[in-house]
């Protein structure tokens, strides 16, 4: 297996619940709430209150969670780099997909207003 596969491998599997305290942590750090956390979530994948809190409850990974979701259809609009690596330009559909919701919590956690978030003009 090569290196790619196997990041795409081990992101696939990574439950949701394992990182959603991190971005708690991370957006909390820098003074945004989770509320805020949860709108950003919510527009990208769909997930409202409830279906975040059974994916977190069920220990959903990746895999599932970007299955279920309805992703937003701006969400092409997400760029910039994360990870070192320049999220438009990530071939493999689930590792951009999650990389769009790192470059989200990212962007949030700097201070970024939600409506340039969301990507509204």
């Amino acid at each position: 297996m090569d290196k790619a596969s196997f990041h795409t491998e081990k992101i696939a599997k990574m439950t949701f619940a394992s990182v959603y305290p991190l971005y708690v942590a991370k957006v909390e750090k820098k003074g945004r709430t989770i509320a805020e956390l949860h709108q950003v979530i919510e527009w990208l994948t769909g997930y409202d209150e409830k279906s975040l809190q059974k994916t977190i409850t069920e220990k959903i990974n990746f895999e599932q969670f970007f299955r279920n979701a309805s992703l937003n259809k701006n969400a092409h609009l997400i760029k910039g780099f994360i990870c070192g690596y320049r999220v438009e330009e990530i071939s493999n559909p689930l590792t951009q997909k999650v990389r769009y919701l790192d470059k989200l919590v990212d962007e949030l956690a700097k201070g970024k207003k939600l409506e340039k978030i969301f990507r509204v003009a």
